[in-house]
C-alpha cells in the first residue's frame, strides 16, 4: 500500500509512473516473440520517471526472468526512480534468482542510492480476515 501511495503522489506531482508486479513484468517481457519486440517493451519499462515493481521475490525466477529483471534495473540505474517491494531480505534473494552474480549486481544497483524501509509487524490482511471471521462467529 505504501508503494501505491508513493506512485499516486508522483502522478499527482506530474511524474510518469508505471506500476507492475514482478510476475506480470516477467510475463510481459517473456511473451515478446522477437528481440525487437522485447527491446521495445524494455524501453517502455525504462521510460517513466518512476517504476514500481511489486512483490519481487514472491516467486522463483528462471534464468531468462532473472536476466529480464536485471535488464530493467540496470537500465534504470541512475536514470530514473525505482521502487521495489519484497518480502525477502537481500541475503535470501539467492533462493529465487538462479544466478548468484546477477543477484549481487541487482542488489548493488538497487541499494547504491536507495532509501530502504524495513517494515515489520502483523499483516493487515490477516488481521482483517481474523476480524471478519470473528464477526461471523459472533453472528452465528
Amino acid at each position: 500500500m505504501i508503494a501505491k501511495n508513493v506512485a499516486h503522489q508522483a502522478v499527482l506531482q506530474g511524474y510518469s509512473v508505471r506500476c507492475v508486479t514482478a510476475a506480470d513484468l516477467l510475463l510481459d517481457l517473456g511473451g515478446q516473440e522477437t528481440s525487437r519486440a522485447l527491446e521495445r517493451r524494455l524501453r517502455a519499462y525504462v521510460k517513466p520517471r518512476l517504476v514500481v515493481i511489486d512483490e519481487l521475490g514472491y516467486l522463483g525466477y528462471d534464468k531468462p526472468g532473472g536476466r529480464s529483471l536485471f535488464q530493467i534495473i540496470s537500465r534504470r540505474y541512475e536514470r530514473g526512480s525505482l521502487l521495489v517491494t519484497t518480502n525477502l531480505a537481500f541475503k535470501e534473494w539467492g533462493t529465487v534468482f538462479p544466478n548468484a552474480a546477477c543477484v549481487t549486481a541487482l542488489i548493488d544497483r538497487l541499494t547504491h542510492h536507495a532509501e530502504i524501509l524495513t517494515l515489520t509487524g502483523e499483516s493487515y490482511r490477516r488481521r482483517e480476515a481474523e476480524a471478519t471471521q470473528k464477526a461471523r462467529r459472533a453472528k452465528g
